[in-house]
């Protein structure tokens, strides 16, 4: 059955009732609004995925893509050291979508935010001529300040919480077996990886409580994202290839199968949303987050935010929407 052949009403109420009710709804999907209870400030963030450009539904399920979705979001929310309460969703379907497909990514989004008292509150469907999932999520500070990416001072650690570089590997892995490659090893942790990133939500909270200065979640590649701190700063974040180590080795023998250095995942690659913070250096770290390079002063104005061992990065430094670098 295609979403073209039964109404509005009758598709959501196939899936509605999936979704997860969540620790601070007063009011959920069924009205014009949604109503939320909240102690404090809120945190409030939107990210949307689009077909083709963001998942292939031929390499990932609709319950993958609601995962992927849902993931995405409360990582950020956590990255400002708050703690997820709820989703608003907005799906843009072509006529020919499986109504199967949207049950399953109800099912992913329910699977994604149960464990972590998350509602789905509402949010909308329209027709158009691409599918894509847009998803605005919220969170609860509790009384604590944000942390920004705008706090990184000369002296601060650089941290890192979950794992860097598995999601492009295993999207390495998926494109290589469209071209025929069928067996490699580890593969299938890797191509899971991609699929349902699992990134460490709570260590959040950790970090604001542990005094972290600054923070965000790596989701364009740990350059990228840690370039972001050092320019909102006014520093620049070097990163060790030698703290960097563990992570790379552990991408050794998929690469090798692939051709493709597995620094440059770990370097490069994004969507795992893990949380990269600094953290004065009197500061105990959180026991999720490990030590990947130090904070520095900038030498100029314009400084790239980021080194790598002292040296600037000659290559790509991750996802960008619009450009190839």
């Amino acid at each position: 059955m295609r979403v073209d052949e039964i109404t509005e009403t009758e598709l959501i109420a196939r899936f509605a009732p999936m979704l997860p009710v969540g620790v601070r709804t007063v009011l959920g999907p069924g009205d014009d609004a949604a109503v939320l209870t909240a102690r404090g400030d809120l945190v409030v963030t939107t990210d949307v995925l689009v077909e083709d450009h963001h998942f292939r539904t031929r390499w990932s399920t609709g319950a993958d893509v609601g995962w992927r979705a849902a993931m995405q979001n409360l990582a950020d929310v956590a990255a400002m050291g708050a703690v997820p309460t709820a989703l608003v969703v907005a799906l843009t379907l072509p006529p020919w979508t499986p109504v199967a497909w949207v049950e399953d990514l109800a099912r992913g989004l329910a699977q994604a935010c149960e464990p972590h008292g998350v509602g789905v509150v509402g949010g909308d469907l329209s027709a158009g001529p691409a599918l894509s999932v847009a998803v605005t999520a919220l969170g609860e500070l509790d009384g604590r300040r944000p942390v920004t990416r705008g706090g990184a001072r000369p002296g601060d650690v650089v941290a890192h919480a979950g794992v860097l570089g598995r999601s492009a590997a295993g999207l390495a892995l998926l494109a290589a077996a469209s071209e025929g490659v069928t067996s490699l090893p580890g593969g299938e942790r890797l191509v899971e990886a991609f699929r349902r990133p699992d990134p460490p939500l709570l260590s959040g909270v950790d970090a604001a409580r542990a005094g972290a200065s600054a923070m965000l979640d790596v989701s364009d590649g740990l350059l990228r994202d840690a370039g972001r701190i050092g320019l909102a700063s006014g520093v620049r974040l070097d990163l060790s290839r030698g703290l960097l180590a563990p992570g790379v080795d552990a991408l050794a023998e998929a690469a090798q199968d692939v051709g493709v250095d597995p620094l440059t995942w770990v370097l490069t690659g994004g969507e795992d949303h893990g949380l990269l913070a600094t953290f004065p250096p009197s500061v105990a770290l959180p026991p999720s987050f490990h030590r990947i390079g130090v904070v520095v002063a900038a030498d100029v104005p314009g400084d790239p935010g980021v080194t790598v061992d002292g040296a600037t990065w000659a290559g790509p430094l991750g996802w960008d929407h619009f450009h190839a670098t």
